[in-house]
């Protein structure tokens, strides 16, 4: 009997070692990241200082706007957009396709059980009377019988089909986390860019009140003069459509000011309305004056969470390379059982029988199935190598395209001052000497006109550095570093 058992470990043991040995050799490529050069990655941005940023500057880049009202903003938005919650239901169920991937690898467990009586008799009518014995003679017997079953099955990962599988698996929880990264990021600018122009709004408003103001008493001053008979009609009328065109301009700032203010609501997973109630106060725009560092453009594909996506999905698609090749070689599973049968429940384990059985799988012809779906697989890893390469140019072009806005919006904010503070100038002295008569009504609405644009044009370059300033931290990855549940590094 000793000797029986150490013959059924050593054919185990032979077993398991062989599956293990087969399983190193799995069938497939084994995956690496491709490298830079295949991607067509420059070693340096055509503009902009070299110097990487921190993780801590890029995970919360929104501070430094000095803006507390949109720091709150933010982390209500973090906590509570729908958006995010999508993301991390995406992200739950990946986890839950990893834990079903990894238990292939173990054995599968089944039990049953039953239990019960069965009825007999001899009776030629088959009548019962009310003690349930044969009407007319006959006999009848009453019998118990209960059995315990349990079987067991397990698939020897031989080439690497389950373990392959778990890489792929693995590979898509990492996407996924990613992915909500790349969604709270995402997320995160579209609250700031909203922001900057709810306050923009408002400070267009206030021009155009203020505007109309001055505008009220140009065209009282016109309407005196008309009836002192010292100007023609001409300049009133002037004075009266230059009023209207101000006035009809505030109704439009306030629906974008509503409009924004309402996006923002949403953002942050409310309704609109209340939400957002206390940013009806007018605000000045938020002011960066420190100058931002994109480093260089591979600091930039490991800090994008979509470019890092992008190649997790491609680990993925190479592992189910491998799970395709494995389904045409033979497959081998093990499986077993043991159960008991008895009359009596307390003779159920008198006697217990079972058994243990090897299974060897081939498929011989499938009409090229199996064939094809590895083809299939090779050409959804092309297609992920060429997504992976597409998502890392266009992230290139995102950090381009937003450093040459910053640069844009700092020189026209520049500009844009020095005309603002002319036209300032200009407009004083044109509405001082039209009420001394030195100069016609359309010479003074020229400067008024003059004003307003470049009041707007300020404001509008103030809003377009911040937003270009928020285009270029979401470039370069920034807004997740610091968050729960970070994708696993691979």
């Amino acid at each position: 009997m000793t000797e029986c058992k150490e013959k059924v470990r050593y054919r185990i043991a032979w077993i398991s070692g062989t599956a293990l040995t087969l399983t190193a050799c799995a069938a497939g490529p084994d995956y690496r990241p491709p490298e830079t050069a295949s991607l067509g990655v420059p070693p340096a941005y055509s503009q902009g200082a070299s110097v990487p940023l921190s993780e801590a500057d890029l995970a919360n880049w929104w501070t430094r706007l000095d803006d507390p009202a949109l720091s709150h903003l933010i982390d209500q938005a973090i906590a509570s957009n729908l958006d995010i919650v999508q993301a991390q239901a995406r992200l739950r169920q990946a986890r839950e396709s990893l834990r079903q991937a990894n238990a292939s690898f173990l054995p599968q467990v089944n039990a049953s059980g039953s239990g019960g009586r069965n009825y007999s008799s001899q009776d030629a009518g088959g009548r019962l009377d009310s003690s349930g014995n044969p009407i007319g003679g006959g006999t009848s017997n009453w019998s118990s019988s209960y059995s315990l079953r349990a079987n067991a099955s397990w698939q020897v990962d031989l080439f690497g089909e389950l373990s392959r599988s778990a890489e792929a698996a693995h590979a898509d929880l990492a996407a996924s986390g990613y992915d909500l990264a790349n969604v709270r990021m995402t997320i995160i600018s579209e609250l700031v860019s909203n922001y900057v122009q709810a306050r923009l709004a408002q400070a267009q408003l206030q021009v155009a009140r203020e505007t109309q103001t001055v505008q009220q008493d140009n065209y009282d001053i016109a309407n005196w003069r008309l009836q002192a008979g010292l100007v023609s009609s001409l300049d009133e009328q002037q004075a009266k459509a230059q009023l209207a065109q101000t006035r009809a301009s505030i109704p439009q700032l306030e629906a974008s000011l509503k409009g924004s203010l309402n996006r923002i609501a949403v953002l942050t997973g409310q309704a609109p309305g209340e939400a957002t109630r206390t940013l009806e106060t007018p605000a000045p725009i938020p002011v960066v004056a420190t100058q931002i560092a994109a480093g260089i453009p591979a600091d930039t594909l490991r800090q994008r969470p979509d470019v890092r996506s992008a190649e997790r999905a491609l680990a993925a698609a190479t592992a189910r390379i491998g799970v395709a090749q494995a389904q045409l070689y033979p497959s081998l599973g093990i499986s077993g059982n043991i159960g008991t049968t008895s009359n009596a429940f307390k003779n159920l384990f008198d006697l217990v029988t079972g058994g243990v059985f090897a299974n060897v799988a081939q498929v011989i012809f499938d009409g090229g199935r199996l064939s094809s779906q590895l083809r299939a697989q090779k050409a959804a890893a092309d297609g992920a190598f060429a997504a992976y390469k597409q998502n890392v140019l266009m992230a290139l072009e995102d950090v381009e395209n937003a450093m040459a806005a910053l640069t844009s919006a700092q020189a026209r904010k520049t500009e844009f001052q020095t005309a603002f503070e002319a036209s300032d100038n200009a407009a004083i002295m044109a509405r001082s000497q039209y009420q001394s008569g030195l100069i016609d009504f359309q010479t003074l609405s020229s400067s008024e006109s003059t004003l307003l644009n470049a009041r707007n044009s300020l404001a509008s370059a103030q809003a377009d550095e911040v937003l270009a300033i928020a285009q270029l931290y979401n470039a370069l990855g920034g807004g997740w570093q610091n968050m729960e549940n970070r994708p696993d590094e691979q």
